[in-house]
């Protein structure tokens, strides 16, 4: 079960906590196509324990028309618990360096688990004149 699944700035793993800075779904750019410099993907899985044993975990980076815009992230997920639990959680970051982004629209993170979705995560790109006043 996902618990947390976000983009972010930037994410670390402290000693099983998930830490989040700057979260965010949308992307401003003065002109495209834009470089995003650094962002995080983070998620926070629980398992139960009918769940033990090895898994794969992917991401897809895609356009509104499904076309991938990176490579697809595989991490190989091995679930074991102690005697006393019945649950784990466990924290997943993946890194992304220079995020290109050829268009304004929307783009989504989908993450499944041995190939069964388990979550999107939405990203809209904008141009700087279409930001909201504030």
């Amino acid at each position: 079960m996902i618990q947390v699944a976000v983009l972010c700035d930037a994410a670390t793993d402290y000693n099983g906590k998930l830490n989040l800075l700057g979260t965010f779904d949308t992307i401003y750019t003065p002109q495209l196509p834009a470089q995003h410099p650094q962002c995080s993907i983070a998620t926070r899985i629980a398992f139960d324990r009918i769940e033990e044993g090895r898994h794969k975990l992917e991401f897809s980076f895609v356009d509104e028309d499904g076309q991938p815009i990176m490579a697809t992230m595989d991490v190989p997920v091995d679930v074991t618990f102690p005697p006393d639990a019945t649950f784990i959680s466990r924290n997943f970051i993946m890194n992304i360096q220079q995020l290109k982004l050829e268009k304004t629209g929307l783009y989504s993170i989908n993450l499944s688990l041995d190939g069964q979705p388990l979550s999107s995560i939405p990203l809209a790109v904008k141009t700087l004149d279409q930001k909201p006043a504030e």
